[in-house]
């Protein structure tokens, strides 16, 4: 499993509800995304910088996404430029599921 961070320092602050709005529009895309396990949207406190934290089956899954449409329309919609950060991710403790540890095959 992959883990990405993805980042864009915004041209003007948003407040918290801005950030909801515009997250919840686009959350329907990512809903069955192939390879896609789970996404978490993230607003820096004073509102400069916006992105997610995606957890994915693999990296080839994300990279489908990220060569695609999505940096264009993640641009267009923050009016930056995604940076994204890779990590792998072997073990997971997900206590949302009653403390249950997933480890990487």
């Amino acid at each position: 499993m992959i883990t990405t961070i993805v980042q864009f320092a915004l041209s003007e602050p948003i407040s918290l509800e801005e950030a909801a709005r515009r997250f919840r529009s686009s959350a329907p895309k990512y809903q069955k995304m192939p390879g896609l396990i789970r996404k978490y949207y993230i607003r820096s406190e004073d509102g400069s910088t916006a992105g997610g934290v995606y957890l994915w089956e693999s990296r080839e899954a994300a990279e489908k996404v990220y060569a695609g449409e999505w940096r264009t329309r993640v641009a267009q919609l923050y009016g930056a430029e995604p940076v994204i950060s890779w990590f792998d991710s072997p073990v997971i403790v997900d206590n949302a599921l009653g403390g249950t540890v997933t480890a990487a095959a």
